[in-house]
Order: structure tokens, then C-alpha cells, then sequence
């Protein structure tokens, strides 16, 4: 059946030439360059969101650096200042801020 396919493309084009197979190495390529390095950054950005406790110093996605005070479900306090305090999605946690004493 392989060899009846082949010989109905066309001789000069070969299996390249097919138009399908063609589309299906396009598809290809744009699951491996652009769908699975997305999949790994929501990946590591929802443990990153799942790991955080009190005390972490945080930077939300509009640019507020605090620390966590509180975590309730979906939602975090955060201590921007001194008497002042946020709530914010866990969400709208853009990264944790690497601690100092880590080496």
C-alpha cells in the first residue's frame, strides 16, 4: 500500500511533496517551538504559586513589591508597608523574590 502511495505522488516531489505531510512537520514544529515551552512556564509558575507561605517577599504582575502576611484559598494579604496591608489574587503574583541567605 506504502509503495502504491509513493508511486501516485507525482515521481519528481517524492513523500516531501505531499502537502499533508508537509502541514503535519509544520504542526510539528510549532507544538515543539511554541506549546511545550508554554505548558513548562505555567507548570513552574503554578508550583511556584502553590509553595507560597508567610514571609515570602513577592513582586505581583503590576509591579508592588511585598511581603505575604496571609494566605485564604485563592487569595493573599500582602504587606506593602508598615500598617498597610493588600489583598490580591494568588494569581497576581508575578515572582517570589530569591532570599538572601541562599547559596
Amino acid at each position: 500500500m506504502m509503495a502504491a502511495f509513493l508511486l501516485q505522488t507525482g515521481g519528481g516531489a517524492g513523500i516531501l511533496g505531499s502537502p499533508l505531510v508537509m502541514m503535519v512537520i509544520v504542526m510539528g514544529i510549532f507544538y515543539v517551538m511554541l506549546i511545550l515551552p508554554q505548558q513548562r512556564q505555567r507548570k513552574k509558575t503554578q508550583a511556584m504559586l502553590q509553595q507560597l507561605k508567610n514571609g515570602d517577599k513577592v513582586v505581583t504582575s503590576s509591579g508592588i513589591y511585598g511581603t505575604v502576611s496571609g494566605i485564604d484559598g485563592d487569595t493573599v494579604i500582602l504587606k506593602i508597608a508598615d500598617q498597610v496591608k493588600i489583598r490580591i489574587l494568588r494569581s497576581a503574583i508575578a515572582q517570589v523574590e530569591a532570599e538572601e541567605n541562599a547559596s
